[in-house]
């Protein structure tokens, strides 16, 4: 199995006993320092491991990072990822998740059966706290940030990491067992997980996305259902009921399955819609949590956000009156339809974190007409027909950057929008954008592509263009 190299039945049986195998505390290889790099190698090595970090860039003179983790015992090989890693008896390895498995030094670990995890597999077997992971293709951050809210209002003092920013090595051991961790997941940190065991997982959807590393759609669903693996009947599983692609799945689930939906309230437990009204599912009983015109976030999408947070924080014992105060004031997150400012009579809105066509499909569903779209990025392979129908009628111009810009245009000229241009930077199209804006049109950052042939980040995407925002 690609994702870690316990492989054999022989080799599952002699190393099943996680507290056998902490015990060992042997040499571990973390790949890429980073910030989950980083704090995965200070937990280990607090925990007795003797821990080497390889990172492909060069050292960096005063890296303070480095050198506490140096003061701890960490050992460093910069510059690359030469050969001779492959002639160290490693008792297991520790990927950043971004590196692809056909790096030829993780290809040639796996190849030697050593086990190759992700930090966030390590992080589960220091954990103290019962995990509730998200995952999906969009809304994952929202729904993550919204459960920690709503656990946060219920007075549970829960910690929110993983994918959403801070590594959860890094808080882990500061817990009290009853203090929860809401877990943003994502596929690569799930390729790598082994005896990872959530108490609550909650699987949002599935859209063609990350292709380039996993090589197929139906192997990045694969890494998605791997987080629901060691669930048990005693655990729940939180799942989309209006997704064909993810109700079926519940058939091959050991955990308690609870449903949310939009269109019904017809199961066991779960979150649902019926005459306008947001209900609150237990043991096939409805009761109504509020109006759905009473919800602060606004788009079918946030709904459907909202609906499985509700779901992960009620089956994680949160009071409905928690509950409905986050549905009641929460706003959003940032980069995430994140409104910047109005200047002169335009407003702005930055929804950098829509790194796939069918995110950015959300983030114009919510503006009707007179949209400035700016878009384009990383090229994953993957075509942008489907967003005719969203940019007919919706976007009056489009501004256009990165690998992309080629395959966005020929959309755009599908759709016949009047004004599209290519221009070389964000900030290039942010000026470009306030030229053809007029008063009452939106200008809309949803680039329907990761960053990363720009930028380290859509956070960073989205930063750069607030700050040219505010520089107009």
């Amino acid at each position: 199995m690609v994702g870690y190299a316990l492989e054999g039945d022989d080799e599952m049986e002699t190393q099943n006993n996680l507290e056998d195998w902490l015990a060992h505390s042997g040499e571990v290889l973390v790949v890429g320092l980073a910030k989950s790099g980083a704090a995965v190698a200070e937990l280990l090595v607090r925990h007795g491991f003797r821990v080497t970090v390889n990172e492909r860039q060069v050292r960096q003179d005063g890296d303070l990072v480095v050198e506490r983790l140096e003061r701890a015992g960490v050992r460093f090989v910069f510059g690359g990822h030469p050969e001779s890693l492959l002639h160290t008896d490693w008792q297991f390895v520790v990927k950043n998740p971004g590196i692809p498995y056909d790096m030829p030094l993780i290809a040639g670990l796996v190849a030697q059966a050593r086990p190759v995890f992700t930090e966030i597999e390590v992080a589960s077997w220091f954990a103290r706290s019962p995990i509730y992971a998200i995952t999906g293709s969009n809304g994952k951050t929202t729904t993550t940030t919204l459960v920690g809210e709503m656990l946060t209002a219920d007075g549970q003092r829960p910690a929110v990491a993983g994918n959403i920013g801070t590594v959860v090595s890094g808080v882990v051991e500061t817990l009290e067992p009853s203090q929860p961790i809401a877990l943003e997941v994502s596929s690569f940190q799930l390729m790598g997980t082994w005896r990872f065991h959530p108490r609550i997982a909650a699987l949002l959807n599935f859209f063609p996305a990350h292709l380039d590393y996993h090589g197929s759609f139906e192997a990045y669903q694969s890494a998605k259902w791997k987080m629901f693996d060691n669930m048990t009947a005693d655990d729940v599983a939180v799942l989309n009921r209006d997704h064909d692609l993810v109700r079926p799945g519940a058939a091959k689930l050991d955990a308690t399955v609870h449903w949310f939906s939009t269109r019904e309230t017809d199961f066991e437990n779960g979150a649902g819609v019926t005459d306008g009204h947001i209900v609150m599912v237990a043991g096939g009983r409805p009761r109504s949590l509020m109006r759905v015109d009473e919800l602060a976030l606004k788009g079918g999408h946030n709904l459907q956000n909202f609906l499985a947070a509700a779901t992960i924080a009620a089956a994680a014992g949160a009071s409905d009156e928690a509950i409905r105060t986050i549905g009641l004031t929460f706003q959003g997150v940032e980069h995430r339809l994140e409104f910047v400012r109005e200047v002169a009579g335009v407003r702005y809105y930055n929804d950098s974190k829509a790194t796939n066509p069918a995110a950015c499909r959300q983030g114009l569903s919510a503006f009707p007409h007179n949209v400035v779209w700016i878009a384009g990025g990383l090229d994953r392979g993957i075509m942008f027909d489907d967003l005719v129908p969203d940019i007919k009628g919706r976007v009056k111009a489009a501004v256009l950057l990165g690998e992309t810009q080629g395959k966005l245009k020929s959309a755009c000229d599908a759709a016949g929008i009047p004004s599209v241009t290519l221009v070389d930077s964000l900030e290039a199209a942010v000026e470009q954008a306030h030229r053809v804006a007029s008063v009452g049109d939106v200008v809309l950052l949803s680039p329907a592509c990761a960053s990363w042939d720009m930028f380290t980040s859509f956070e960073v995407r989205g930063s750069m263009f607030k700050e040219a925002v505010h520089r107009l």
